[in-house]
């Protein structure tokens, strides 16, 4: 039969360079299975004389706790026994703000505030506020805290709400709740006497939008605006009537929390 290069083929042996007859091909092929089975056979008997590998050889990740196929660790809390859990608390604080001039025209009233140095050495501007304690209504410990921190004496008009937040420290989860009341300025001096404030300052009212370091506590500032209003039409008597309080019947934890402006969870060294 003639292929298309117009050659001839037989079923004898080839003539083309680098071919070996098929009889040597089969001898070899022959060979080439007997030699792959020594080397099995040779393969199996080393397998049978080497121990077997040890877990921790085989998954050296295991051993360190990571995960051996990214070598990333499972999240463990390093000085933390695994499998604890944070203990939860819940602390309570009140606070106010407390105006001069409340009752007179807006441009002359103006507001004690606190200013504490955070962690950057930035002054942070906010309300005076600390932990009631046991025996105090919230009322009676936001009249005392404001006196404490700012050096001015007020008396309680309406309540103003309450922030609540979250923040982990000294081992514990911290559910904080503070709450806000408009107060009127009843007379003393501005002090930064308290260890923990830096300073102590007047800050009128249209001025607490960019002088209030917290945005919850901008919006408590425009609360009480809209309450001065109130109060200037319609006296006191206009104000909402104030939530029942309880003096608090045990004592609570105390803990100091640091928050950067604009977070929401937890405040900048503030009780």
């Amino acid at each position: 039969m003639s292929d298309s290069s117009g050659g001839s083929r037989t079923g004898g042996s080839s003539d083309e360079p680098g071919s070996e007859p098929a009889s040597a091909r089969g001898r070899g092929s022959r060979r080439g299975r007997r030699n792959r089975s020594q080397g099995r056979a040779q393969g199996r008997a080393q397998s049978a004389n080497t121990p077997a590998p040890s877990p921790a050889a085989e998954a050296p990740h295991a051993a360190n706790g990571t995960n051996g196929a990214t070598g990333k660790g499972r999240g463990r809390v390093k000085g933390r026994p695994a499998g604890s859990a944070l203990r939860t608390v819940r602390e309570t604080s009140a606070g106010g703000l407390v105006i001069a001039g409340i009752d007179g025209p807006k441009d002359d009233q103006v507001a004690a505030l606190i200013g504490r140095t955070d962690r950057r050495g930035r002054m942070l501007w906010s309300l005076p506020k600390g932990h009631i304690e046991q025996g105090e209504t919230a009322e009676q410990t936001a009249i005392r805290e404001v006196a404490e921190e700012t050096g001015i004496r007020g008396s309680v008009l309406a309540a103003l709400g309450s922030i609540d937040y979250w923040f982990v420290t000294e081992g514990r989860r911290v559910h904080k709740t503070v709450h806000h009341y408009l107060m009127r300025s009843l007379g003393g001096e501005l002090s930064d006497d308290d260890v923990e404030v830096t300073e102590v300052a007047w800050v009128p009212l249209e001025e607490l939008p960019t002088r209030l370091a917290y945005a919850d506590e901008r919006r408590l500032a425009e609360v009480a605006g809209d309450l001065i209003d109130k109060l200037h039409t319609g006296g006191p008597a206009a104000l909402p009537p104030l939530p029942p309080s309880a003096p608090r019947r045990r004592p609570q934890t105390h803990s100091s929390t640091h928050r950067t402006p604009g977070r929401r969870s937890g405040r900048g060294q503030q009780q």
